[in-house]
């Protein structure tokens, strides 16, 4: 069978790998990503949204090549425009990327090509793939996967300046991001200065990941994105159910408040599955002999143990967001944030597979 061809790219001249053998650290992370992983498994998964699949036609750059180019953007908060810039001028990128160091990387127009074809013909399922495959590398390579499974959900701010966006529309025009939706960031209880206290509610205009993540490990295995208003809870079963398809040696799920609904405790019930998401007050301070079963919930160990593992998810979305830009979009439109949601997820999950594997931190660096 005919090999795909792809842009020639000198990864194997002087300029290439022997070049890099001198001047890029044997423990960079990049080095360790880039033995870490077997790339060419994404080449085969993405080549198929390809006409032609590099079979005919003009050749294509290895989308592996493209992929490797969006985590990098990810990984330092780059745009596409500078992360062309950056891959030219910084030779452990141009190592991980695999162009030899005399080649220019990609033009950022191939960034934007490579994106819409994700959307347009792989959809979702294309991302959610991508998301899956780096946890069947993890199970592959023998990262233990634990019995608690922590599910929630984390707000994006859309990339809209909403006082213009309100004047804008006050002329007649659309909104500048018509799939942005209002939702409630977080409420809380404040005293007032005649000292009652009264519930106050912060909002924001963006869309929400919502994720379900490992306690063991820290790798996210699930992913759905909405606007901002959805109801978390009624994602939670969908989240479940595509951890269970990995084969994941699940026990335990849990979740804040927000998902306290009977549904999913069912749900998680006839799955065989125990349930750890916070209970309301109103469930155990009720009045009435209903209230024993949520009592007697609430005793249960992996109640108790699996709301102290709910911090993690907690953990994992400030660094999504301060140290990746997740707390803003990059796009406009709910399919930007799902680009933006899942590279971010991948990109997160490659970070912790090289700390699991190789002992070696995006910031920091084991001694040879």
């Amino acid at each position: 069978m005919e090999n795909p061809r792809f842009v020639e790219t000198g990864s194997n001249s002087f300029f290439g790998e022997y070049l890099y053998d001198l001047v890029v650290p044997p423990n960079h992370f990049l080095r360790h990503l880039n033995q870490i992983i077997d790339w060419d498994r994404f080449t085969r998964k993405l080549l198929k949204l390809y006409k032609g699949g590099g079979m005919v036609g003009r050749p294509p750059f290895d989308p592996a090549m493209i992929l490797k180019m969006e985590l990098i953007a990810y990984l330092y908060k780059l745009t596409e425009r500078q992360v062309e810039v950056y891959v030219n001028e910084n030779m452990p990128a141009k190592y991980f990327v695999g162009l030899a160091a005399d080649q220019s990387a990609p033009d950022h127009s191939t960034l934007t090509v490579f994106r819409e074809r994700l959307v347009k013909r792989g959809r979702q399922k294309i991302f959610a793939d991508l998301l899956e495959e780096i946890v069947q590398i993890a199970l592959s390579k023998g990262i233990c996967f634990g019995a608690i499974q922590i599910v929630d959900s984390v707000h994006s701010i859309a990339n809209v300046n909403t006082d213009k966006d309100h004047h804008r529309q006050g002329k007649g025009k659309g909104p500048r991001d018509p799939d942005a939706r209002w939702g409630v960031k977080h409420t809380r209880k404040v005293q007032t200065e005649a000292g009652k206290t009264e519930e106050q509610v912060e909002y924001f205009y963006g869309y929400k990941a919502h994720v379900s993540l490992n306690a063991e490990n820290g790798l996210m295995t699930s992913l759905e994105v909405t606007s901002g208003e959805a109801y978390d809870g009624k994602h939670f079963t969908s989240l479940v159910d595509h951890d269970l398809k990995q084969s994941l040696p699940l026990e335990t799920y849990t979740a804040d408040k927000a998902y306290d609904d009977g549904e999913n405790h069912y749900n998680l019930e006839v799955r065989g599955l125990h349930s750890a998401i916070r209970l309301k007050k109103t469930r155990t301070d009720k009045k009435d002999d209903a209230k024993q079963v949520w009592i007697s919930l609430h005793q249960t160990p992996q109640y108790q143990q699996g709301l102290k593992e709910r911090y993690k998810i907690e953990r994992k979305f400030g660094e999504a967001k301060q140290g990746h830009a997740l707390g803003r979009c990059r796009y406009l439109g709910r399919w930007g944030f799902t680009v933006q949601a899942f590279f971010t997820a991948i990109m997160l999950n490659l970070k912790r597979l090289v700390k699991l594997l190789a002992g070696v931190g995006f910031k920091t660096q084991v001694v040879a």
